[in-house]
């Protein structure tokens, strides 16, 4: 029933192929990673600045309210936001309670120590998002085996090309693959980058100056402080050059990643629709399956459809995200915050649009009956490489001839023979040569194409 009355696909129809992200991208997980930066920022005062003493009994303890946050716990912080009327208030004074009960009141007034609600939101949000990305490389090395499966199993299996929808240069299944495999590797290893050394956290206070940092402890040489926390206790990047709010360049970078990975999956998931409807592969039935409500026959590439639906919101809200997301009014407005709540969607669909391309490549039986027969049926495909041939040895405007033969009709291999035997400048050992070519042997170096992807 509750997902039947969900709002949104993500926690209705599709909540199943979701379930990783919750607890990353959810409320819950929301306030988790504030709560843990939080209890970071108050044991880093204590054992790095030295502003109070803590035994390593009191540090478990304070490690421990992290540790043990569930999700009755963050309903406690939201019982506090209903009085506070502020999420990350919330979040300090269940902190403070929690410190008051297991007798570390006396530190109580360090927590939230000098910081702004984005020190801690930014913070949480380049965690949130660092975890995000994980599922999503995950998911996209599942999708790429995929087709580096079938690019191994399909490596010599020649097929006729198509540009502009046209017949052209045969190709292999094989080598089609690779050329997705290739790309989609590129922006698995570029959001793995961003995951290692491209996310950016900050903790300078209210308009990114440490005033409250300096009043309080001049001495303290608080840039290099900033660093050694956001370094070595949260493990991204600091950030030194902020308003009240982190400038989310790293987002949008990291979006624009995942921009150019969900546009190479919808090319790939527009190919493989193309690919069943020329018949070039086959899906495996399933049992009780059905494919139309009218149309018993029918057999749709559902998974690939559901894919590239799923990608285009993703792409939609990621471009979005991307633009607003870099923009604040002086030192802050608050309409980064509404924005920053929709990460979860956005991943969401992301996933999606992965799982499904995942499973539409399970389904997929190749007809090599098809690719046979189409390679064969355009024996005009030769006209490239006999014309090739025919400006090699000096044969007369080879180009035109082989047009005047071909252009916009179909020809038989008598046909290709009968023109070859008629050329003056070609040698007899090249003619043989020339007529044992089919569209089928035609590939160039499609094949060895496969290998030389494997090899890096």
């Amino acid at each position: 029933m509750e997902s039947l009355m969900a709002l949104s696909v993500l926690d209705g129809r599709y909540k199943r192929l979701t379930l990783e992200l919750r607890e990353v991208f959810s409320e819950y997980g929301l306030i988790k990673y504030r709560v843990e930066v939080e209890l970071k920022w108050l044991l880093f005062l204590a054992d790095e600045l030295g502003f109070f003493t803590l035994d390593e009994t009191e540090k478990e303890t304070i490690r421990r309210i992290g540790v043990t946050f569930t999700p009755e716990a963050a309903l406690k912080v939201k019982d506090i936001e209903k009085t506070t009327n502020h999420d990350v208030k919330a979040v300090e004074y269940f902190i403070k309670e929690a410190l008051d009960h297991d007798g570390l009141g006396r530190i109580r007034e360090w927590v939230h120590f000098a910081c702004t609600s984005d020190d801690i939101n930014n913070t949480a949000y380049a965690l949130m998002i660092k975890d995000g990305l994980q599922t999503v490389v995950s998911s996209m090395k599942t999708l790429l085996e995929g087709i580096e499966t079938m690019a191994k199993r399909y490596q010599s299996e020649a097929m006729m090309s198509r540009t502009h929808g046209q017949p052209a240069t045969p190709t292999t299944m094989g080598k089609e693959m690779v050329n997705f495999a290739w790309r989609i590797k590129k922006e698995i290893i570029s959001l793995s980058d961003v995951i290692e050394t491209n996310i950016e956290g900050k903790m300078n206070g209210a308009t990114g100056n440490f005033n409250a940092h300096v009043a309080a402890f001049p001495d303290v040489d608080w840039i290099a402080a900033e660093k050694t926390f956001i370094t070595d206790h949260l493990g991204i990047r600091p950030l030194l050059f902020t308003t009240q709010i982190n400038p989310n360049s790293y987002i949008a970078e990291t979006l624009h990643s995942m921009i150019r990975s969900a546009a190479i999956i919808i090319d790939f998931d527009r190919d493989m629709w193309g690919y069943i409807s020329l018949g070039y592969f086959k899906q495996k039935l399933k049992d009780g399956e059905v494919g139309s409500s009218t149309m018993p026959h029918k057999v749709n590439p559902i998974d690939f459809e559901n894919s590239e639906g799923n990608m285009g919101l993703a792409i939609a809200m990621m471009e979005h995200l991307s633009v607003k997301l870099l923009q604040s009014r002086f030192q802050r407005d608050l309409t980064d915050s509404t924005v920053l709540r929709n990460m979860g969607a956005l991943f969401g669909y992301f996933i999606i649009g992965l799982k499904n391309a995942v499973k539409g490549i399970g389904k997929l039986e190749l007809n090599p009956v098809i690719l046979q027969k189409d390679l064969e049926d355009n024996q005009e495909l030769l006209a490239e490489p006999i014309q090739t041939l025919m400006r090699v040895y000096g044969e007369e405007n080879p180009y035109e001839k082989l047009k005047e033969l071909t252009r916009g009709v179909k020809i038989t291999r008598e046909d290709l023979s009968r023109f070859i035997e008629g050329l003056s400048s070609i040698p007899p050992l090249v003619k043989e040569r020339m007529k044992a070519m089919t569209p089928a042997n035609y590939t160039g170096l499609a094949a060895r194409l496969v290998d030389e992807y494997f090899k890096v």
